[in-house]
């Protein structure tokens, strides 16, 4: 005959068991998978440097990685310029006239880079007109991006220059101001795959 401890721990046992079975408890692998996507702990708020850069902006890039997918911003100079990075409602407002732009995406980021587009002249330095699109839709869409969705020039005014970015979602970003290589520096924004 069992002793009444031994008989209680069965019990318990078998209610653990149950609740495991319908539901009710979370297995440990359940609650290890609970913690955040790749380790992110970014967050979605705006993120701002208020540092001025007179190094112009040479282009901008982008790139896929396990994790997050990510927008480097090239300048010919260092220090690496400050920048406002914000989720915004539709519609993106060009810089300066203030136009509206369409931006694809389900959240738009708006990225101001406080850095020209422009030399100590005045001549352009980034291959876009006022406004463009720097990388279409379809081109993320062809490079099997899983976050990004649209890139627009917002063009440059008194020193500084924008950036719609189109995600998926209002998802966690960081933004990273880095110099180098070779005498240049450079923003880049990382945004995850979700949270």
């Amino acid at each position: 005959m069992k002793s009444p401890s031994r008989r209680r721990m069965s019990i318990a046992g078998a209610a653990v068991a149950a609740a495991l079975a319908v539901g009710i408890l979370p297995t440990v692998a359940g609650a290890a998978s609970s913690g955040p996507y790749c380790g992110i702990t970014w967050g979605s708020l705006a993120k701002s440097e208020p540092t001025m850069s007179t190094a112009p902006l040479t282009g901008a890039r982008t790139g896929r990685h396990d994790c997050f997918d990510r927008l480097v911003v090239d300048l010919a100079g260092t220090p690496a310029p400050g920048y406002s990075v914000r989720y915004i409602d539709p519609p993106y407002r060009a810089e300066g006239s203030g136009a509206p732009l369409l931006v694809a995406g389900g959240a738009v980021l708006e990225i101001t880079v406080r850095a020209p587009g422009y030399d100590e002249a005045g001549h352009a330095t980034v291959p876009w007109s006022a406004t463009a699109t720097v990388v279409r839709p379809d081109q993320f869409q062809a490079g099997g991006y899983r976050t990004f969705r649209d890139l627009q020039w917002g063009g440059t005014f008194e020193g500084y220059s924008s950036f719609g970015l189109g995600v998926r979602a209002r998802l966690p970003f960081r933004v990273l101001p880095l110099d180098g290589p070779a005498g240049g520096s450079r923003l880049v924004i990382d945004v995850a795959h979700q949270w």
